[in-house]
């Protein structure tokens, strides 16, 4: 793989590269890369890329194509400019690439090099007209072009302030924001559930739209303290964890019962697995067990399998 010109090089064809707008007022709008030269984005009116918000500056940054390389500089902006979390002065961009200016994230992508400079332009003007309505919403975008690990380190590097609310087909999870920095997270509106694994529970999510919504005054019943690097980090354990177990571990949402007759006496069991054989009696899913338990959800996952294996447990 190689680029030449400002494209991209698979297998002998040269793709145009190209930005797309994956979340903010513009979202779904692209906008080709020249194959030399430069595209100015701010908020002034006279520049190739016009992006109207007030976290833009009237100057915000360029993208330059030097023979075959593409940069990204921030001009001196109030606000900055985040190349896949981080801020950056100028660094060199590559295909995948994703930059946060503003509330918009995009993305460098490879395209069909059909579309003009006008042609994009309009269809920026035609993705801010029929943008996903959102109540307050100052960010929007799916969590299947942007992953949400990716989305938050670029709330961290850019230090952002609101509630980011995933939503999926079935749930809903909110991620309270202050300068970067997570102070709590929530499940279905369940408070009761700790926010740590409230935040694991949604990190793994891969469907779904996120909204950043304003910052909401309120007082929680406890805070995370972790870093999100930490979070991150532990969150991606605790994934590989469950991942081990593969099909041995029922769905979050399987019921899990003691089996009755119980062909083994409950002496044989370990302290660990009565526990979870009690969790098992007073919860009737699995993730309803690993709400009540004081401890990380591989862990209870792990002795879940277990005792399914020893025959302690049944799930349907």
């Amino acid at each position: 793989m190689g680029s030449e010109q400002g494209e991209l090089v698979i297998e002998g064809l040269a793709l145009p590269l190209a930005l797309r707008f994956i979340s903010g007022k513009y979202q779904g709008g692209e906008f080709p890369l020249p194959e030399d030269g430069e595209i100015v984005i701010g908020r002034s009116s006279e520049l190739e890329m016009v992006l109207v918000e007030d976290m833009v500056s009237r100057r915000h940054a360029k993208i330059s194509v030097e023979g075959g390389d593409i940069f990204l500089e921030d001009l001196g902006s109030t606000n900055g400019s985040f190349v896949n979390g981080e801020k950056i002065t100028r660094t060199k961009l590559a295909e995948g690439d994703r930059i946060l200016i503003g509330t918009s994230i995009i993305k460098v992508v490879a395209s069909d090099g059909s579309a003009s400079v006008q042609d994009a332009k309009a269809k920026m003007d035609e993705a801010v007209s029929s943008a996903r309505p959102s109540a307050g919403s100052t960010m929007t975008g799916s969590i299947a072009e942007i992953p949400l690990p990716d989305l938050l380190q670029l709330f961290s590097a850019s230090k952002k302030t609101g509630v980011l609310q995933i939503t999926t087909e079935n749930d809903v999870g909110s991620i309270y924001l202050e300068d970067g920095l997570v102070q709590f997270a929530v499940v279905n509106g369940d408070e009761s559930v700790p926010p740590e694994k409230a935040f694991y529970r949604v990190l793994v999510w891969d469907k779904g739209t996120f909204d950043l919504l304003p910052k909401v005054e309120r007082a929680f019943p406890t805070e995370i303290q972790s870093s999100i690097e930490g979070l991150l980090m532990e969150g991606m354990r605790q994934l590989d964890e469950m991942m081990r177990l593969g099909d041995a571990l029922p769905s979050l949402q399987a019921s899990v019962l003691v089996a009755s007759p119980m062909d083994k006496p409950l002496r044989d069991a370990t302290p660990e697995e009565l526990d979870v054989i009690q969790l098992a009696l007073n919860h009737a899913t699995l993730v309803d067990m690993m709400n009540h338990s004081g401890k990380p959800d591989p862990d209870v996952a792990e002795v879940v399998v277990a005792l399914l294996e020893k025959g302690y447990l049944t799930s349907k």
